[in-house]
């Protein structure tokens, strides 16, 4: 075991580059909600991936970008305290967007971080041409010194195995810092409300991702039965608008986040699940502090 390697890579990059997409290819199952919303990603989540020689934790994190709210504030925050707190990080650019602002606000954010090695990752490989692909590893290899740049399709498992080999190969000599087969440390009830406002934001209109929380009140199995899991839980907006577009006409919105949370959420937990699933209005709760702790947003 003294060969073993064990530690952490976060993930980072502006919002909507694939990050929890990566992640999730990477552990092999889905440990990350994602959407083609931007900002999806609210909470820093670890995935862990098993080998014989080594275990790796990945840490994804929410995209930064320019904050227009308290939400947007704490969560840059959150990612800028993870930075130094990792053994390797993976600055993800997409290879079908032209670098921009964001993504130079991000590489001098990195080049900050003088002790932590980055490897640029250029990801979503498998939608873009040969030649963008190309073009693109030139960009952003004119953006920094990177330690290693690696193009990858997490949807295509286009160099998965090189990326996983040359973050391990960074992580220090250690014991398994996991239970083998664990894949994640998030609690069941946070992944369950994940996976119920990763319903909504594909169900809503544009406008409307942002404005999302959800909060599981209540999950038990049903008293006198081991084959049925009841679960409560509350999704959050921030105006009585916003509450009628969820519910939509004749609560026929509403019934099909509730019908395509329950099958994911069943596949999570292996377990047929009841979702009693209802919507409060918690007024402009992205910019106020007692209504963010209250949803498990803390400073």
């Amino acid at each position: 075991m003294s060969d073993f390697r064990a530690g952490f890579a976060a993930f980072v990059g502006r919002p909507n580059v694939g990050k929890s997409t990566l992640m999730n290819a990477l552990v092999g199952t889905k440990v990350a909600i994602t959407s083609s919303k931007p900002q999806t990603t609210r909470r820093v989540i670890r995935g862990i991936v098993h080998r014989p020689d080594a275990q790796l934790v990945i840490v994804d994190t929410p995209g930064l970008h320019r904050p227009r709210t308290l939400l947007g504030e704490r969560l840059d925050s959150l990612v800028l305290s993870t930075l130094s707190e990792v053994d390797v990080l993976g600055f993800c650019v997409p290879a079908n967007e032209p670098i921009g602002k964001g993504d130079r606000f991000i590489a001098e954010k990195l080049a900050a971080v003088k002790k932590t090695p980055v490897i640029a990752v250029v990801t979503k490989c498998d939608l873009a041409t040969r030649e963008q692909i190309a073009n693109q590893l030139l960009a952003v290899s004119a953006l920094a010194e990177f330690a290693e740049i690696v193009p990858v399709s997490a949807v295509g498992d286009d160099q998965l195995d090189l990326l996983t080999d040359l973050l391990i190969a960074r992580m220090p000599q250690s014991p398994p810092l996991y239970a083998d087969g664990e894949l994640t440390d998030e609690p069941e009830q946070v992944l369950v409300a994940e996976l119920i406002r990763e319903a909504a934001l594909e169900g809503v209109r544009d406008e409307l991702p942002h404005s999302i929380a959800v909060v599981v009140e209540e999950m038990s199995p049903r008293e006198g039965r081991d084959d049925l899991l009841d679960i409560y839980a509350f999704m959050y907006v921030e105006r009585p608008s916003q509450k009628a577009i969820v519910i939509g006409p004749a609560g026929a919105r509403l019934k099909d986040v509730g019908t395509r949370a329950r099958h994911q959420i069943e596949a999570l937990l292996g377990s047929r699940v009841y979702l009693d699933l209802r919507i409060k209005v918690a007024k402009d709760w992205q910019r106020n502090p007692k209504q963010l702790r209250r949803l498990g947003f803390y400073d």
